[in-house]
């Protein structure tokens, strides 16, 4: 099979789809595998590196798509490379087909088989989602105590307090895998954080594994707007998969805040889930409304990418080599082969059609 990854040419994206020991698995499986140049640089792999590791590095990306049966990416395909997409080609990456659906379209006519890293499930968890949700969670803590600072528009505020002076408070909605590593940085930095969600069972659980700074609240909206009119930083961490973000945060709400509050909106990726918050860049990473901050990055992680690079190709490889068996037949995700089931629960469009149940509910929606 011949296996392809390309630059990504998303704004500010840093990330690579393969690294090179992915790539050498793949090639003692007799695969060939292909590689843009300087796809990995950025993520401080050289072209030098993916060589030594088997692969071709080509110059062109319109090669790449040309050649390639499965093409492994980071973030989903732009308007530029919507030409160089092929029927029953494979394409494996984020997608967040419910934040994009004109994209989504585009996918279903060129007849691209799409298996979406978001959607892939194993026993209840999304492992592909899991590494970059776990890096974002801990980004949105920080980011949020940055713009806090005064010199940012924030208040002027330390999230740790100081001798004397008590502590920022932190509020996370959402008691995911996003919400926990933010949880877990923000009580870090000393501040007093409270974490809501409505499922009871996780607030029973993690009401043993988390810091003794941290306090766990039954997520309705009586509760939720009491919370943010004393908060300093509101990390929104809402997952709904493959469909759009809900909005716990009205427009409205705004004025409950205290000027200089920082929202942080990871949930952007999928719609957002605060009413006012619109995708920003890392160049360009905030706005205010009403004086409230927000911080709306979609693709938060490619601020670390020798991070999040590594740890995006520890999770995918197992599944990549396991699609690279099939050969490129998608029937062969019924056989009861390891990861097969796993990899099928991601497949999100096949032969033009919608596959996955819960992005079609969100089409005929709209």
């Amino acid at each position: 099979m011949t296996i392809g990854t390309v630059r990504e040419i998303k704004t500010e994206e840093t990330r690579v789809g393969l690294i090179p020991s992915t790539i050498a698995k793949l090639k003692e499986k007799g695969h060939r595998v292909l590689v843009e140049k300087n796809a990995g640089l950025l993520a401080g792999i050289k072209d030098q590196m993916f060589q030594a590791a088997g692969a071709e590095v080509f110059s062109s990306a319109a090669e790449i798509w040309k050649e390639s049966n499965l093409v492994i990416k980071v973030k989903e395909p732009q308007e530029a490379e919507y030409g160089l997409l092929r029927k029953d080609q494979i394409l494996f990456t984020y997608f967040h087909f419910a934040s994009n659906l004109s994209m989504t379209d585009v996918l279903i006519k060129k007849g691209v088989n799409c298996l979406a890293y978001e959607l892939v499930e194993h026993k209840g968890n999304l492992p592909l989602l899991t590494p970059m949700s776990e890096i974002a969670g801990r980004l949105a803590a920080q980011e949020g105590a940055e713009y806090l600072k005064k010199n940012n528009g924030g208040k002027g505020l330390l999230l740790s307090g100081a001798a004397g002076i008590a502590p920022g408070k932190a509020i996370v909605i959402g008691a995911g895998v996003v919400g926990i590593n933010a949880a877990r940085i923000a009580a870090g930095l000393g501040a007093e954080v409270t974490i809501l969600d409505v499922n009871l069972e996780r607030l029973r659980y993690l009401e043993s594994v988390l810091l003794f700074n941290c306090r766990l609240i039954y997520s309705n909206q009586e509760n939720l707007l009491k919370e943010i009119k004393a908060a300093d930083l509101i990390i929104g961490a809402v997952l709904i998969p493959a469909a759009a973000a809900p909005r716990v945060i009205l427009k409205e709400d705004l004025k409950l805040m205290e000027e200089g509050t920082v929202l942080v909106d990871v949930a952007i990726d999928q719609g957002g889930c605060f009413e006012t918050s619109r995708p920003t860049s890392h160049n360009h990473p905030v706005y205010e409304i009403n004086h409230i901050i927000h911080y709306c990055v979609p693709n938060m992680p490619a601020a670390v990418p020798k991070t999040s690079t590594y740890a995006l190709n520890y999770a995918t490889a197992p599944y990549i080599l396991a699609l690279a068996e099939t050969g490129g037949d998608l029937y062969e995700l019924d056989q009861p082969r390891a990861l097969y089931s796993d990899l099928k629960s991601g497949l999100a469009v096949y032969n033009g059609e919608i596959t996955n149940q819960v992005l079609a509910g969100v089409l005929r929606k709209n």
